[in-house]
């Protein structure tokens, strides 16, 4: 990885990070596909010029990037060629530092970031009816509280 630390993306990356977005649908066959490719590179500028947006890079450009408006996080994807390498958790680390607490909906069909956010020491606090997402799919909130702050 060029860059070991996230840092803020830049509107040159938001064409990167939506394919990353849009693979990962592609590869969920739970996932329903509800947005054209339009809406979700304008909600990625959108995003990433208002400073929510950080990655990580690597020789081929954006690897990883992760969504947070202040303690809410929007989104964290991996692109499949960097999976495994701890990029994810770097991303959420670097969220932790700049949060006592993060907040975060996964879709309750998604085993795999479940167990992900779980093991980064997120609990799970309440279930949705899919009424907040767009896909309309079950969803579970899940929270992470700084020890330090909780006591």
């Amino acid at each position: 990885m060029s860059a070991a630390v996230p840092l803020r993306a830049r509107l040159w990356h938001v064409p990167q990070m939506t394919a990353i977005l849009r693979g990962f649908e592609r590869r969920s066959d739970w996932l329903p596909r509800v947005r054209p490719y339009r809406t979700d590179l304008r909600v990625m500028m959108r995003i990433t010029r208002a400073g929510w947006v950080r990655a990580l890079h690597d020789a081929r450009g954006p690897a990883a990037f992760i969504a947070r408006d202040g303690a809410q996080v929007h989104a964290l994807y991996v692109h499949p060629r960097a999976q495994g390498l701890g990029l994810g958790r770097a991303l959420l680390d670097d969220a932790k530092h700049a949060a006592p607490r993060l907040e975060l909906w996964v879709a309750e069909a998604n085993a795999d970031a479940r167990a992900f956010y779980a093991a980064q020491g997120f609990v799970e606090a309440r279930q949705g009816d899919g009424s907040g997402n767009d896909e309309g799919i079950p969803e579970l909130q899940m929270l992470w509280q700084d020890e330090r702050c909780a006591r």
